[in-house]
């Protein structure tokens, strides 16, 4: 059970409230042996309604459009969570590191088509997916490096979701189902973030995330813990 006190969740306020206090959350009900609130939801809690209020579903975008200090991402086991801006800065600092995007590149840390992706969007500032996949002409044969890549860049914290928008037509008419959209986590979040990273030693980042994990679950498992904090 959690160190940290707080009510059952019952609706995106509760849910938003508890986040602030956590800090983190997987996104999905699967807590890997590590920490989801959604372990936390009341009775009243139910998936794809589309009811804003009560439905995680929409959650995750209404904290991208109403809320400017939570991300929402593929942040864990290659999966949806959430992460504070108060603890951004932690997780930036192990996942980024101090080395530059080209350094990684160059290293062979970093995919083609990472590199790709992440320069049309920083470029552009931010982009749907439809058009990441028009403008660096991926196709469907590219589908499986494609979607590896944007989840390695949501990782790694270089890239991060802001949004969602629909296709338009030359007409300018919207169109089809919602398009996520991208951009770098630079733009996302004020300067202040990334200065409080810059100030932080990787153990120091390291240990405070450890530290708050084992408040949120004292029985997680050590072995994902470190894949939770790692990427």
């Amino acid at each position: 059970m959690s160190d940290i006190k707080y009510s059952s969740i019952n609706n995106f306020d509760d849910f938003t409230n508890a986040l602030y206090k956590t800090g983190m959350s997987m996104g999905g009900v699967n807590g890997e042996g590590v920490f989801t609130l959604c372990d936390y939801f009341g009775d009243n809690i139910e998936w794809h309604t589309e009811n804003p209020v009560t439905d995680p579903w929409e959650w995750r975008m209404r904290v991208l459009n109403e809320r400017d200090d939570i991300v929402y991402a593929k942040l864990f086991f290659k999966k949806s969570g959430y992460i504070t801006k108060v603890w951004y800065p932690y997780f930036y600092v192990v996942r980024r590191g101090r080395k530059s995007f080209d350094e990684e590149y160059s290293e062979g840390t970093i995919s083609f088509h990472a590199k790709k992706i992440y320069e049309l969007i920083l470029e552009n500032v931010s982009l749907p997916l439809h058009l990441i996949k028009q403008l660096g002409d991926f196709s469907k044969e590219n589908k499986s490096k494609f979607d590896n890549a944007i989840t390695e860049l949501q990782m790694k914290m270089y890239i991060t979701m802001c949004g969602r928008t629909r296709k338009s037509s030359k007409s300018g008419d919207e169109y089809g189902w919602s398009s996520t959209v991208f951009c770098t986590t630079e733009s996302f979040f004020e300067s202040d973030v990334f200065e409080i990273a810059d100030k932080l030693s990787f153990e120091e980042a390291y240990a405070k995330i450890e530290e708050q994990i084992y408040k949120l679950n004292p029985n997680a498992n050590e072995k994902k813990v470190k894949k939770f904090i790692l990427g």
